[in-house]
C-alpha cells in the first residue's frame, strides 16, 4: 500500500523541531527540557548573572524550537503600543551584551499554566534586579511562554512579555507560586 502524505503530514515532516534543523541547534541538557518547570527554570537561570559574567548562550539556544520568537511589548513615550520580534539569535545579539555588562537577575515570582495535550501556555510573573542582593527589583512584568512537547522533550516556541506599569500592575492570580 502506498503511503500518501497529506498537506498536514508533509508540513509536520518539514517543520518539526526533530527534523534536521533541530540537529543544528546545541544539544540541550536533559534536566532543562524534560519538564515544563525545568524549561522555565533554565530560561530564567541562563539569562541571569552578575555584571561581567558571560552567559551560556548555547544553553539558551538549546531551549528553543527552530523558528521560535521572543517579543518584548509595551508602549513608547507617546503611549503607542509597540512590539519587537526577535529570533533567539537576535535576542542574544540585541540584549545579550547589555545583560552581561550591567548584571541581570530575573526570577519567576508566580505563574499560571494552561495545558492541552502537548501544548502549554505559561503566564510567568517575574522580577528583575541588577544584582541578586538588590532589595527592590528595577522591573516586574509577565512573560507569556508557549511550549510544545515533541514526545522527547519540551521546546520553547515563543515568549512575549510586557513590563508592569502603574497603569498595568500584575494581578494577584499571577503572583501565586506553582506547586
Amino acid at each position: 500500500m502506498k503511503r500518501v502524505l497529506t498537506p498536514l503530514l508533509l508540513w509536520l515532516a518539514v517543520a518539526s523541531p526533530t527534523s534536521a534543523a533541530a540537529q543544528d541547534s546545541p544539544m540541550a541538557n536533559p534536566e532543562d527540557v524534560s519538564s515544563i518547570d525545568g524549561v522555565i527554570r533554565a530560561l530564567y537561570d541562563v539569562i541571569s548573572g552578575p555584571a561581567g559574567q558571560a552567559r551560556d548562550w548555547n544553553r539558551f539556544r538549546s531551549l528553543f524550537a527552530p523558528g521560535a520568537r521572543l517579543m518584548p511589548t509595551g508602549k513608547d513615550q507617546a503611549g503607542v503600543g509597540r512590539i519587537r520580534v526577535w529570533s533567539p539569535e537576535e535576542y542574544v545579539q540585541q540584549a545579550g551584551s547589555n545583560l552581561e555588562k550591567n548584571g541581570f537577575f530575573e526570577r519567576e515570582i508566580g505563574h499560571t499554566m494552561e495545558r492541552y495535550g502537548n501544548i502549554v501556555q505559561v503566564l510567568s510573573a517575574y522580577d528583575s534586579k541588577r544584582t541578586a542582593a538588590d532589595e527592590k527589583p528595577f522591573a516586574r512584568g509577565i512573560n507569556g511562554i508557549q511550549l510544545w512537547n515533541d514526545g522527547k522533550r519540551w521546546w520553547i516556541l515563543s515568549i512575549f512579555w510586557e513590563q508592569e506599569t502603574p497603569a498595568t500592575p500584575i494581578p494577584g492570580k499571577y503572583l501565586k507560586p506553582h506547586h
